[in-house]
């Protein structure tokens, strides 16, 4: 079996099986890299979708971005009695503190019903969560925060609203507690788990749209217009790596991107379309692999199959 300079998979939640919706972040305390996913619950009998919900925030750390070591879980979010369900982790650092949006669904429900919202809390080691509130974003099933910080201060998210046929929608803020809404701001298609980032100075929004990530550029990261054709959407050939890339993050390190996205080896794609289908342990498994992402005549383009070696210069 072929060596690769990047492992792949990159990670493999040992306790559940499902890490998925990875954000990774650089440490300032323990000195060293750490992500933190949703974690599924693959293992074990589900019925219907309940291994995607009562996910707890599973926590993974390395000192290298290759060698991932599963740590826990996030400490301090629970916000409702219950076993309940967090999705989706978005963590910045910033005025001193660490801060994550988190999208939270109450139980454990078989199908995917019921409301969702996003959730606000403080850390000062991304170990144990301090509650700071719950989003007003005018809709009772808002998804997939992502937080930028467009200009010095100025803040904005992006996050996934299915009240308003799953299309991208906005918010502003100078101090990451209060929230302007700025509406809808990506309706070509519905998408989830958008992620903004800026590489080879051009702003840059990615989204899932259950057929690879969908790319769009902007100037004002406002006014987006799409890339053609979608990224991670054809398998790619390294273990674990053979169906299409879902919900990813963009780390920008040196002027170099790397995307981290989850990948669902024994899901075939036709499957989603069944409404009888449910996920057992093999079909629900799930990893989490990266690439690198490129510029190459003012298109985003990422080779899943290219083997490089991560967070080097």
């Amino acid at each position: 079996m072929k060596t690769y300079k990047t492992n792949a998979p990159l990670y493999e939640d040992p306790i559940w099986g499902g890490p998925t919706d990875p954000v990774v972040i650089w440490n300032r305390k323990e000195q060293e890299w750490w992500m933190l996913y949703t974690q599924r619950r693959s293992y074990g009998r589900n019925v219907g979708v309940s291994s995607v919900h009562g996910t707890d925030i599973g926590i993974a750390s390395s000192p290298d971005g290759k060698e991932w070591l599963y740590r826990g879980i996030a400490s301090g979010l629970a916000y409702e009695p219950g076993r309940n369900t967090y999705w989706a982790p978005e963590v910045l650092y910033a005025m001193g503190n660490y801060h994550m949006y988190v999208s939270y669904v109450r139980g454990v429900p078989a199908a995917f019903t019921g409301t969702a919202k996003i959730l606000h809390y403080t850390s000062e080691d991304l170990w144990n969560w301090h509650f700071e509130s719950e989003l007003c974003l005018d809709s009772d099933r808002v998804i997939d925060a992502c937080v930028y910080e467009v200009a010095p201060h100025q803040y904005k998210m992006w996050y996934k609203d299915e009240r308003r046929g799953s299309h991208t929608c906005s918010a502003y803020s100078e101090d990451l507690y209060h929230w302007t809404l700025g509406g809808e701001e990506i309706t070509d298609c519905a998408q989830e788990g958008p992620n903004v980032f800026e590489l080879e100075g051009k702003k840059w929004l990615i989204a899932d749209c259950w057929d690879g990530q969908a790319v769009y550029e902007s100037e004002d990261f406002t006014h987006w217009k799409r890339q053609e054709g979608n990224l991670l959407r054809t398998p790619g050939v390294r273990p674990m790596d053979q169906e299409m890339g879902n919900h990813a993050d963009v780390v920008v390190r040196d002027g170099k991107g790397y995307i981290f996205y989850f990948v669902h080896p024994d899901f075939l794609s036709a499957q989603r379309s069944d409404p009888k289908f449910c996920m057992g342990e093999k079909q629900a498994h799930t990893v989490i692999q990266a690439a690198r992402l490129m510029v190459e005549e003012g298109k985003l383009i990422c080779n899943r199959d290219e083997d490089f070696e991560i967070f080097k210069s």
